[in-house]
């Protein structure tokens, strides 16, 4: 009833005080509903309702700005904005994306997709306000665990500085991060930010700065004040920063949450509002269960069960069953994650072994450093973390592991296309960024049974090595194929002429489809499983070259750094002359949709690979 008339900005304004409650429920029904068919980040979309209907009522858009932090909390926003309709094809291809999108609406102000940056971006909002004589307000939202990223503390410790208007809000949908001493913080906060005394510090502090003495008896009094707010105020962190901190504050109650945020752009500098909400709130199944409609596939509404139940394992299924069996075998190994036991599958490892098992939280710099410091005191340690979220630790990989050449095993997760999280969770980049760091290894399993051979070498190898596997369910084909793992050694699956089939992990399931189609149309077809990336098989290269007129690379990375352009260079060094054809993404983001439907729109799908060798066979590359 009053959904309908949300159309764009603002409209939100135009209901009734009395009417937002129903509204707040109109909207989490609608979510609901929208996300069981599509899919989609739930729980922490329900825990948000309130918060962004207060924003939307205390503000003005798209003068004044949200950054979202993650951005997987903004679907309330997207609704509010104008965006209902498009909700039918909610992280579909070429539909509405899961994460804020400024190619969306003037009210997304930035993309956003990784956690901890959001307070950064808004900084850079604000001096960019300031010199350019703005007057708009800039606020900054994160929650879901941002604040454990370094990132977030960084932009802190800048933002303390400031002496203009910023509003940070922190949401806060598991605990406390300190106790609420009851009413005397309510009335602090009050009187805090009313009109009359934030009037009357700026006079005193303004008379005092121009007086001798005065930065000393600035100083007396802010001790002065401390030694009082240390005992009722549980904000003294951010207080000693600089960083006027509000709450916490009920996050589902509307006019409490329109009343502070009116109240922090009154404060001239940078304030903290502390908000507790509860995750999932309003559908019993993920209040209950908030880890599992965190990102949830389609499901039943009445019981929250999975409308498509998976029983096939996937490749994280596999890892996680590995992992158990090498640490029941060697107590030297240890588990990290960043934030992510379940997704990474080290949550049966962590219940087996929790003094081995590491969660840091969303800090994939700090775990890889960590995983460095567990290797050089005599453990070994695996670190399980998604392709796109092991880009933030890039120098750490190449300062804190491998010019040590520290026996640090990466299980990457999520490699490749990864589907409807789009451009920011794509794990397209993995062998561009790790392959050019020296001693690093790189391999890649083509099925399930690989995946487990190649865990078990790493752990035993004795120096950096990553391990890149999918998402998806774990291909079981080839089983007959099982060549013991050899450093830097491919494996010859199908041994013919005329046409060489150099696959990399996941593509070789592609491959022999390819292989199989062109054996049909009567073409002499080997199928190589690459194996390592770094180092390639040069030897398998070479022969190939030998007895082939076409070599055909297959990869699921971008072609800059990839592993046709090592070939390519490697033909090139021992002057090989064959017809050579790189089959990869290419050198662009990869928007979300369907992995299949992705890989035919950039021509990765069994049947263009099929027309583009054939093609480059006959000469018309």
């Amino acid at each position: 009833m009053f959904l309908e008339n949300i159309g764009q900005a603002n409209d939100i304004k135009k209901v009734r005080k009395e009417d937002l409650n129903a509204l707040a429920q109109e909207i989490r029904d609608f979510l609901i509903q929208k996300i069981s068919v599509s899919g989609g980040h739930l729980g922490s979309n329900l825990g948000a309702v309130e918060l962004t209907m207060a924003l939307h009522l205390a503000l003005n858009l798209p003068e004044d700005k949200i950054i979202w932090d993650v951005g997987h909390q903004s679907y309330t926003h997207k609704i509010l904005t104008g965006r209902r309709c498009g909700f039918e094809s909610l992280r579909q291809f070429h539909g509405l994306s899961g994460f804020p999108k400024r190619k969306e609406s003037e009210c997304d102000v930035f993309d956003t997709g990784h956690s901890s940056t959001s307070i950064s971006a808004g900084l850079g909002l604000v001096r960019a306000r300031e010199l350019t004589g703005g007057k708009n307000t800039i606020v900054s939202v994160l929650g879901d665990g941002s604040l454990t990223g370094g990132m977030a503390y960084e932009a802190l410790n800048n933002a303390s500085k400031l002496d203009t208007n910023f509003i940070i809000i922190l949401n806060d949908n598991n605990m406390s991060i300190s106790e609420n001493v009851g009413g005397v913080s309510k009335y602090l906060n009050n009187i805090r930010t009313a009109s009359g005394y934030l009037d009357l510090k700026r006079g005193i502090y303004n008379a005092l700065t121009g007086t001798r003495g005065g930065k000393n008896a600035i100083n007396k009094i802010r001790k002065a004040k401390s030694s009082f707010k240390q005992l009722v105020i549980p904000g003294m962190f951010f207080e000693d920063m600089g960083i006027t901190y509000l709450g916490p504050v009920d996050g589902h109650n509307i006019s409490s949450m329109v009343s502070v945020i009116s109240d922090a752009k009154r404060v001239e500098g940078p304030v903290l509002i502390h908000v507790l909400t509860q995750k999932g709130k309003g559908y019993l199944p993920a209040e209950r269960h908030p880890a599992r409609f965190h990102g949830a596939e389609p499901f039943d509404i009445e019981t929250g069960i999975p409308s498509h139940p998976r029983i096939v394992a996937n490749y994280t299924d596999i890892f996680s069953t590995v992992m158990c069996k090498l640490g029941q075998r060697d107590e030297k190994i240890v588990a990290i994650t960043a934030a992510m036991p379940d997704g990474t599958g080290l949550k049966r490892f962590r219940n087996m072994y929790p003094k081995r098992f590491f969660d840091v939280g969303i800090a994939e710099e700090h775990a890889v450093t960590f995983a460095a410091g567990l290797a050089v005191g005599g453990l070994k340690p695996i670190v399980a973390v998604y392709s796109s979220f092991l880009q933030r630790a890039y120098d750490q990989i190449l300062h804190d592991v491998c010019i040590q050449n520290l026996p640090v095993v990466f299980a990457i997760d999520r490699a490749g296309l990864v589907g409807s999280d789009g451009e920011t969770h794509q794990g397209i980049f993995d062998f561009t960024y790790l392959t050019g760091i020296p001693n690093m290894h790189v391999c890649a399993p083509k099925n399930k049974w690989e995946l487990s051979d190649m865990l078990k070498f790493a752990v035993g190898f004795g120096a950096p090595i990553a391990v890149r596997y999918p998402r998806g369910t774990a291909y079981d084909g080839l089983k007959e194929h099982r060549a013991p793992i050899v450093l830097g050694k491919a494996e010859w699956i199908y041994q013919e002429r005329e046409i060489a089939l150099l696959a990399v992990g996941s593509m070789v399931k592609t491959a022999e489809y390819v292989r199989n189609t062109l054996k049909e149309k009567g073409y002499s077809v080997s199928l190589v499983n690459v194996r390592f990336v770094k180092p390639i098989d040069e030897e398998a290269v070479k022969e190939a070259c030998a007895n082939h007129r076409l070599i055909v690379t297959m990869e699921e990375n971008v072609a800059c750094g990839g592993y046709g352009e090592k070939v390519v260079d490697c033909m090139n060094r021992y002057r090989l002359k064959n017809l050579c054809l790189n089959i990869h993404i290419p050198d662009a983001y990869v928007e979300h949709g369907n992995v299949d439907l992705l890989k035919q729109e950039i021509g990765l799908d069994g049947d263009s690979i099929t027309e583009r060798i054939l093609a480059a066979y006959s000469g018309d590359m």
